[in-house]
């Protein structure tokens, strides 16, 4: 019974169940004008922060953070659900209503649930480049307002239950993946896995859920990330 509880608590925890994952979409609000960047976020339960309130993700602190260095930043769209392998949000892309639309910049992190499955990495380095490929689309051809975040560690975190030998060198072949074809395509590549791994030692970096990253772990992303974005927005 002990070993059935835990293989229902990684499925709800790490694929999600239909009911309770549904795609994230935020639109502009009225506060937002038509001068202002916008900014579309693409990924999985670590781009809508499962487990955290919405303004603690990843992409709304971005969005913070570079309003408070004096850009106008209208709200993101998201396109990201709990549980999505790669070939999950292509087919969201697809389905989803933001086709001919433009953005100013996008980000990209999708992979860990390729890895929990078990897919193979052959078809992850497929539908990535297709993925990295829709991006630039979105982001107008510009591959400089393309980027690409590595896979988190999840091996470090509570629910890993101390697998992170066998999880976390399973991460690095899937971030080799992803960093080579976000390297060759010319877009940004932000390893943020470093940091994702600090949680083996800071239980404050790790959500309630024991799985996914905290407010406090996403702050951290940003303090990377926001600078390079920043100074390629500040660019005509």
């Amino acid at each position: 019974m002990k070993a059935l509880q835990i293989i229902l608590i990684a499925i709800t925890a790490i694929i999600g169940c239909t009911k309770n994952s549904q795609t994230a979409t935020a639109t502009t609000t009225n506060m937002d004008t038509k001068d202002s960047l916008t900014y579309l976020a693409l990924g999985d339960s670590y781009t809508i922060g499962e487990s955290v309130a919405a303004d603690q993700s990843y992409p709304y602190q971005l969005t913070a953070s570079l309003k408070a260095s004096g850009l106008h930043i209208a709200t993101p769209t998201i396109i990201a659900t709990t549980g999505w392998t790669a070939d999950n949000l292509i087919n969201a892309i697809a389905s989803s209503n933001i086709h001919g639309r433009a953005y100013d910049f996008v980000t990209l992190l999708i992979g860990v649930n390729d890895q929990y499955q078990g897919l193979s990495q052959s078809n992850y380095r497929t539908r990535f480049v297709q993925l990295l490929n829709t991006a630039i689309g979105f982001a107008k051809g510009d591959t400089s307002r393309v980027f690409v975040l590595s896979i988190p560690d999840w091996g470090v975190t509570p629910f890993a239950n101390g697998q992170d030998a066998v999880i976390g060198p399973q991460i690095d072949q899937f971030n080799a993946i992803n960093k080579e074809e976000s390297l060759k395509a010319g877009v940004h590549y932000l390893d943020i896995t470093p940091i994702s791994r600090q949680a083996a030692n800071d239980p404050s970096l790790v959500a309630p859920d024991g799985l996914h990253p905290s407010g406090r772990m996403y702050a951290l992303w940003v303090a990377q990330l926001a600078p390079t974005v920043g100074a390629r927005l500040a660019k005509p």
